[in-house]
Order: structure tokens, then C-alpha cells, then sequence
């Protein structure tokens, strides 16, 4: 026990640098997060379907194309989701924090197979990969 008082500051640094190294675990939420390319790959070989949970505006102004508008409010209602729960959803929001917070609600509705987008629209769009825009 003397040895830990005397030593504190080995104590600290352990449990800083493991907090540290467990950080990117937190930060993704539940049911991790997908890159923009690993989210093109579950829609190309999977047949994915995504789901847009950002307002009626955001949408408007540019979004996945073929993407699902459902915004993050009227989620529970489920109105405009599949009706097959089994098929995955890659869920999408302006910066990804709304997405993560859907597919928790999502994965209740009994869509096991939801995700976020990590970084939402902002790192598609970065990724250069299509944006359409509503008319």
C-alpha cells in the first residue's frame, strides 16, 4: 500500500493511458459505427437500406442517394421504415451523433442489423461519394 502512495503518479498515467485506449470504444456508441467505404459495401453486397434521420431542411439540402428520410422524432412511430426487419439499415444524420442515438431506438424496434454512419453526411461527403439533393 506505501508503495502505491509513494508511486501515485504510475497509478495516474496507467488509468489515463487506458481510458485513453478505451476512448475510440466509447466515442462509437452502441453497435459501433461504419466508415463511409464499409457503408457503401453492406448497401452494394447486402443490399442495405439507408435511413436519413436529419430534419426535413437538412434532408432537403443534400443526402444519400436512395436514402429514406425518417426523421429521428417520428422514428418510433416507424412509419417509412422496411417492414423487414432482417434487411441492414445504414443510419445517417448531418454528423453522426442523431444516427447513434436512432439505432439504439432502431435496435428496440427490433432492427438488430442497424448502424450509424461515423461522422454522418459530413464524412460521406468528404469520402467524395454521391450526394443527391430533393427537388
Amino acid at each position: 500500500m506505501n508503495y502505491l502512495l509513494e508511486n501515485w503518479y504510475w497509478l495516474v498515467a496507467a488509468l489515463a493511458s487506458g481510458g485513453l485506449l478505451l476512448w475510440p470504444q466509447i466515442k462509437g456508441g452502441a453497435g459501433g459505427g461504419l466508415t463511409p467505404a464499409q457503408a457503401v459495401q453492406l448497401i452494394n453486397r447486402e443490399k442495405a437500406q439507408v435511413i436519413d434521420v436529419c430534419s426535413a431542411d437538412e434532408f432537403a439540402a443534400g443526402h444519400i442517394a436512395g436514402a429514406k428520410h425518417v426523421p429521428l422524432d417520428s422514428l418510433a412511430l416507424a412509419k417509412g421504415l422496411p417492414t423487414n426487419k432482417t434487411i441492414p439499415l445504414v443510419v445517417v444524420c448531418a454528423s453522426g451523433v442523431r444516427s447513434a442515438k436512432a439505432v439504439v431506438q432502431l435496435k428496440t424496434l427490433g432492427y438488430d442489423k442497424a448502424q450509424s454512419l461515423t461522422g454522418g453526411l459530413a464524412a460521406w461527403r468528404e469520402a467524395n461519394l454521391p450526394i443527391e439533393k430533393s427537388a
